[in-house]
């Protein structure tokens, strides 16, 4: 244990965010370092709970307790060993995870919980300064060919721990850069690429081979791929996005988040979907819909308007949902702090009806309606229609589950009642030495679930080609977060 009155003594900080009118004007990370001190008092405030429900909160099973105390001790180097020991990419979760280790803290019953993201990414920031995390390549090599389709968080994940076991993995990736969704769908402020990059040099030096700009099931078929690879692990995630059918949906200016954040991510000043001097409205308020936001800001909009047909949700835990599962609360993220500092707005129980466009065919306005809450079905309020400018418009809405293109028709794999890719709990399909990992068989999820459940494929490839397996596996494929 760290501080045994660490958590009486010391309240809860985060890093500050830059100014706001700072930061819009830049694409970097929008936090601050966090002085050292300030860091330890945080680690301090970790205690003895006995059971430490944290782990039951994180999938990959992260030894909270064990990197505090190691933080608070200064021992840096062994709570590196001990936070990779579980996460094979610490400075993505601490980056992007929403947490539910945190939601799961024993002292966030009745006070705020220990800040795990801050510390978990200091320590691994750290970590990389001082060039402890080094190549580590197999101590012997198994001859066997793996075939990674995907180069998210779960295909990432899988590929570096069969590599690391020995077997000779290639990471196939339809975009012109790996990464997935961490590359082109996360905007820089919140995660700057160069984390990715370098990550990927040590992956690249352990042995992981890396080809881009192919689209398995197209540029390559499923035949080929099982020809050439003794195992194929599915990790392309769930990609078929939500869309919105209402009249004018057509209308140009009308696009789904996904279309919208990767050319923006891909050149920030001159993006071909770009907000400079429009009314931008976001239709959707989770994580997906904030980075939109922060993004068009940046792109210098006129205005930026949020909607979302959820009510408002509660700023505190309520009864509905009790510790330690994760509760859906009212977040305050930078990118809405932004749209709030610059008079826009985020609306909540709306409809959208209708978008009305100009003699171009260019969306000009959005006519949306108040509805009642779910438990009415989102029935509409009479009188409560309205039409705002809207020159902009990106779905936000989610996903259904994977693309069920030419690669899974050709595999013949089957799915499960939800869409997605069923899996057995190796985490292989109904096709042999074919295994699926990530949102592509869990449907739309977290990326801490994904590296655990890129871990736990890995383990399932290993015990297919060799017989037996001493790499982890953190979740069974049927795991569900708590709830």
């Amino acid at each position: 244990m760290a501080d045994p009155k660490g958590f009486l003594t010391h309240d809860r900080e985060l890093p500050a965010r830059r100014p706001v009118d700072v930061r819009i004007r830049d694409w970097r990370e929008v936090y601050e370092d966090f002085p050292a001190p300030k860091l330890t008092k945080q680690a301090a405030r970790c205690m003895d709970c006995g059971i430490p429900f944290c782990h039951n909160g994180c999938p990959l099973g992260n030894l909270v307790p064990e990197w505090n105390d190691l933080v608070y001790r200064h021992d840096w180097r062994e709570a590196i060993e001990r936070l990779h020991a579980t996460n094979n990419f610490p400075e993505f979760t601490g980056r992007l995870c929403p947490a539910p280790c945190e939601a799961a803290c024993v002292l966030g019953i009745n006070s705020d919980p220990v800040a795990i993201k801050r510390v978990e990414v200091e320590i691994i920031d750290h970590a990389f300064a001082e060039g402890w995390v080094t190549p580590q390549p197999a101590a012997r090599k198994t001859g066997k060919k793996v075939a990674v389709v995907g180069s998210g968080p779960a295909g990432l994940a899988a590929a570096q721990q069969l590599t690391r076991a020995g077997h000779d993995v290639v990471v196939f990736e339809r975009a012109d850069a790996i990464g997935g969704l961490l590359r082109y769908g996360i905007p820089e402020f919140k995660m700057e690429k160069r984390h990715i990059d370098r990550r990927l040099d040590q992956m690249r030096a352990e042995g992981t081979e890396f080809r881009t700009s192919v689209n398995v099931g197209v540029d390559i078929s499923a035949a080929q791929l099982r020809e050439e690879f003794d195992a194929v692990v599915l990790s392309g995630g769930a990609t078929a996005w939500r869309d919105l059918a209402v009249a004018g949906r057509d209308l140009k200016g009308v696009h789904q988040a996904m279309e919208y954040l990767p050319p923006a991510n891909k050149d920030f000043e001159n993006s071909p979907i770009n907000a400079r001097g429009k009314h931008v409205v976001v239709i959707g308020g989770g994580d997906t819909g904030a980075d939109c936001i922060g993004t068009a800001i940046r792109q210098g909009a006129a205005s930026v308007t949020q909607l979302e047909i959820m009510p408002q949700p509660p700023a505190a835990r309520p009864g509905s949902q009790p510790w330690p599962t994760f509760p859906i609360l009212f977040k305050m993220e930078s990118a809405h702090e932004e749209l709030s500092d610059g008079g826009g707005d985020r609306v909540y129980a709306v409809s959208t009806t209708e978008f009305a466009g100009d003699a171009d065919g260019n969306v000009r306005a959005l006519r949306l309606v108040e509805v009642e809450g779910p438990q009415s079905g989102f029935k509409p309020i009479p009188g409560t229609e309205r039409e705002i400018p809207a020159e902009l418009v990106t779905l936000s809405m989610g996903f259904l589950g994977p693309e069920k293109g030419a690669l899974l028709q050709d595999l013949g794999v089957e799915y499960d009642a939800r869409g997605n890719v069923a899996r057995d709990k190796t985490y292989m399909t109904n096709v042999d030495g074919v295994f699926v990992a990530g949102d592509m068989g869990r449907g739309q999820s977290l990326i801490v679930w994904a590296i655990a459940e890129g871990r736990a494929a890995a383990s399932g490839v290993d015990r297919f080609l060799t017989g037996e397996t001493a790499l982890p596996y953190p979740i069974m494929p049927t795991a569900r977060p708590l709830v």
